[in-house]
């Protein structure tokens, strides 16, 4: 049947509209924790009708997602049924690449961790060796945790494969062998990636790797068939294959993974997952890490800086002791092998126009001073980094705070969270330091209100993978930035 425009627009908006409603209930559920909720007041707190909070429940019970955890004493009438989120539904791999180390971790949709992996990793030895890196970490993880698929039977949640959306178009190619097993499949992926398959671009993207057909247009770099620096006219792409993936069956075939989430040091592109001139490996700038990861494991990849993964996983706090952050704003400072900032404003990170926000190490805070590896002078990176090698950490916390002061001034944000390596080394030492330059402030300008907090941030030396594994489950509980 032909439809008009306005209709099918009208169709989109009410598709996007019940995927919105199915998030907000989810997202109550998951903060319900084991407890559960009813549905009386799932209603109450998303503002839909009874009726609709009860066809989103029945399909969220049938598609595994949730199941009854017990009856609930009523004021009047039979008591409540409560309802509660089944963690084991869906899994995300959340990987960290730093310089010089890869971690990777597989957490529920409660975020809670099943399975951490860490190796050492050199983020110059070339494209394949560190695909190759991820690829195994995640497999390994996946074997481990959820075992071999046929183990958990037809019986088990998320047997049906509850899959992101981001495998649709890979699935389409042979959907009439799959029938209603591949649409079974999509049903939780239906919430999350906006529909992006693998190698496909959201809306408002632009093609930075192969495309869905397999074909390229003039320029377009082949996704995971070159390395760092190379381009695509100088290495010839077979045509045999092509499209498929190169490895990480048993990723494809672990019916309850959502996909990875990738997290390493910016400057990059989040929306494309196409990788800039990271700082101090500038080989890697152009490359389409995202496209490369999901051609070679054939599931659904999200790519952001570390600082903006970890910032994230702050700000939701899964559903685990730490809690969220709440809807406020805080600056996440990550000092490690580099320094960079998540920034927070409302409850939700704050990329910037061109997904480029929070290069807060490389604000110049003395001209003409030691270079940094970005090419400038005077970075509060290489001052903090290089105060830290000659064992000088109240020197290095005293620059870190006079970039947090700096921050602070700027964006009126409510608190400063520290993390990463470095801080994790000696916490007191930074978090006594950073606040000292921000009292100093305060008494500066004066005000009621005393110095912007410091505090350590929770989640220890796996924070960032855990943030990267958000990066998936984000969406899928009404966190729309998070992939």
């Amino acid at each position: 049947m032909n439809r008009s425009n306005a209709s099918a627009g009208d169709g989109a908006n009410l598709l996007a509209l019940r995927s919105h409603n199915t998030a907000l209930v989810l997202g109550l559920l998951r903060g319900a924790g084991a407890e559960g909720i009813s549905r009386l007041e799932l209603a109450e707190h998303t503002g839909l009708t009874p009726q609709a909070v009860s066809k989103i429940t029945a399909r969220l019970r049938g598609e595994g997602l949730a199941a009854e955890a017990g009856r609930r004493a009523s004021t009047g009438g039979k008591p409540r049924t409560v309802l509660r989120l089944v963690p084991e539904a869906g899994h995300a791999v959340g990987v960290h690449l730093d310089r010089d180390e890869l971690r990777a971790v597989l957490v529920d949709l409660d975020g809670t961790v099943v399975g951490e992996r860490c190796a050492p990793l050199d983020l110059g030895a070339g494209a394949e060796a560190v695909l190759a890196g991820v690829a195994r970490a995640a497999e390994e993880l996946v074997a481990e945790a959820l075992g071999p698929p046929a183990a958990r039977g037809p019986g088990s949640p998320g047997a049906e494969g509850l899959r992101t959306p981001a495998t649709e178009a890979s699935e389409r190619s042979d959907a009439p062998a799959r029938g209603e097993r591949a649409r079974g499949e999509r049903a939780l992926g239906e919430r999350a990636l906006g529909g992006r398959g693998p190698g496909q671009q959201g809306p408002g993207e632009q093609a930075s790797g192969e495309r869905a057909s397999g074909k390229r247009e003039r320029g377009e770099r082949a996704s995971g068939e070159w390395g760092p620096g190379e381009r695509a006219s100088e290495r010839r792409v077979s045509s045999a294959g092509e499209g498929a993936p190169l490895g990480g069956a048993a990723l494809d075939a672990a019916p309850t993974l959502l996909g990875l989430g990738v997290a390493l040091p910016g400057p990059l592109d989040h929306v494309r997952g196409v990788l800039h001139r990271v700082t101090g490996f500038p080989e890697w700038d152009g490359y389409p890490l995202r496209d490369a990861l999901e051609r070679r494991l054939g599931v659904p990849v999200v790519v952001d800086k570390d600082t903006n993964a970890a910032a994230l996983g702050l700000a939701i706090g899964g559903g685990g002791a730490d809690g969220g952050w709440g809807g406020g704003s805080f600056a996440y400072l990550h000092l490690g092998t580099g320094l960079g900032a998540g920034l927070v404003f409302g409850g939700g990170v704050h990329r910037g126009a061109r997904t480029g926000a929070g290069e807060f190490g490389h604000q110049v805070v003395q001209l003409d001073g030691p270079p940094c590896t970005c090419g400038a002078r005077g970075c509060i990176e290489a001052l903090s980094l290089a105060a830290v090698a000659r064992g000088d950490l109240a020197e290095a916390a005293r620059v870190l705070g006079t970039g947090a002061a700096n921050l602070a001034g700027l964006l009126d944000i409510d608190q400063v969270l520290l993390g990463g390596r470095t801080v994790a080394a000696a916490p007191e030492a930074f978090v006594q330091g950073v606040g000292a330059v921000l009292d100093a402030r305060a008494r500066r300008e004066g005000g009621h209100d005393g110095a912007v907090p410091v505090r350590l941030a929770p989640g220890g030396p796996r924070g960032v993978a855990e943030g990267a594994a958000q990066l998936l489950l984000a969406p899928l509980f009404g966190h729309g930035n998070g992939g």
